[in-house]
């Protein structure tokens, strides 16, 4: 029944319920010939009688029958669908994709949990890998927006900071630099340096800072793609890095790595929640971006206190400005 409509179909309903071609007419606001000639269409369609004439009036026949359970079907679909919608108008429900760059998944789960304590109903989609493939994931719609700290540049974008992203050099703690007061870049030359693969925007940060001064890479020979096994290989005395304070409070407040109190640091960075231009969100994706442009610099890892209290007079102002949430520079890196 490939012709079948929705108005066929209501005609059946109020036919049934109503036992007369006059009074189902009159509710539909049609002709009892208009009415009579959609029915008379189902029938020969369906090579079957709908209805059986009674002396009480029309009953529906066993094809009848089967008929109107569908009628019952689609309207239970409707209705599903209507309260679905009515769901995603009020930012109640829906389903979000969220993409992040590997460093911002220290912080990303608890903005989602922030989020969902309002939004209980919204299912979110959370996709974390490098900056490429964030971009990527981008640029294709696969996401409907990204959290990263350097938006990209080669496709119409909007993006909005929501908080500091400061980037720090990291040590071992019995490492022979820590604890020194003033440390130039150039103090910093004869370390070996683990660095984040290329393309990251870590890297990208890394190479502007400690340009022309020449650097000795850490022999190690693993990829270093993972902030984490940077952070291992630091902590393993293999060498020193430029990662994002975001990634390493944590080991800092416990004591399993150092910062280095280094002149120009930390480099002043910001997050950006990021969309394609010509990307449409639905309720519940523009409810949550609008939660993330607002709340969620609350939700940034701080550095604590006592890793600043031997810092330079200089450094420890700027880093505990960057842990508060002060205003920072506009373009950023993972």
């Amino acid at each position: 029944m490939r012709n079948l409509s929705l108005k066929q179909l209501q005609a059946v309903a109020a036919v049934a319920r109503l036992g007369t071609m006059t009074r189902a007419a009159q509710e539909l606001n049609v002709t009892s010939a208009a009415l009579y000639a959609r029915i008379r269409q189902l029938e020969e369609e369906a090579g079957l009688l709908l209805f059986d004439r009674t002396p009480t009036g029309l009953k529906p026949t066993d094809a009848g029958r089967e008929m109107l359970w569908a009628i019952n079907s689609i309207n239970t679909v409707l209705e599903t669908c209507t309260d679905r919608l009515r769901t995603l108008k009020g930012g109640g429900g829906g389903r979000v994709a969220l993409g992040v760059v590997s460093t911002a998944k220290y912080f990303a789960p608890a903005v989602i949990a922030g989020f969902m304590e309002s939004h209980p109903k919204v299912e979110i989609a959370l996709t974390v890998g490098n900056r490429q493939g964030t971009i990527d994931a981008l640029r294709n719609y696969d996401i409907d927006f990204a959290i990263m700290g350097r938006p990209p540049r080669d496709f119409a974008i909007e993006a909005e900071t929501f908080g500091p992203h400061p980037l720090v050099v990291i040590a071992a703690p019995d490492h022979p630099l820590a604890g020194r007061r003033g440390l130039s870049r150039e103090d910093l030359a004869e370390e070996s340096f683990l660095v984040r693969e290329e393309g990251s925007g870590t890297r990208s940060v890394f190479e502007e800072f400690m340009n022309g001064v020449m650097i000795r890479r850490a022999k190690l020979g693993i990829d270093a793609g993972s902030n984490e096994t940077l952070k291992q290989a630091v902590m393993a005395g293999l060498g020193i890095a430029l990662l994002s304070g975001h990634t390493v409070s944590s080991e800092v407040e416990n004591g399993r790595l150092a910062l280095l109190d280094v002149q120009g640091l930390p480099i002043r960075r910001d997050w950006y929640v990021v969309r394609r231009s010509d990307k449409v969100l639905g309720p519940a994706a523009d409810a949550f971006w609008d939660y993330l442009s607002r709340e969620g610099r609350r939700f940034l890892p701080r550095l604590p206190e006592e890793a600043l209290a031997g810092m330079a007079a200089d450094m420890a102002p700027r880093l505990a400005e960057a842990r508060d949430g002060a205003d920072l520079a506009a373009e950023a890196g993972e």
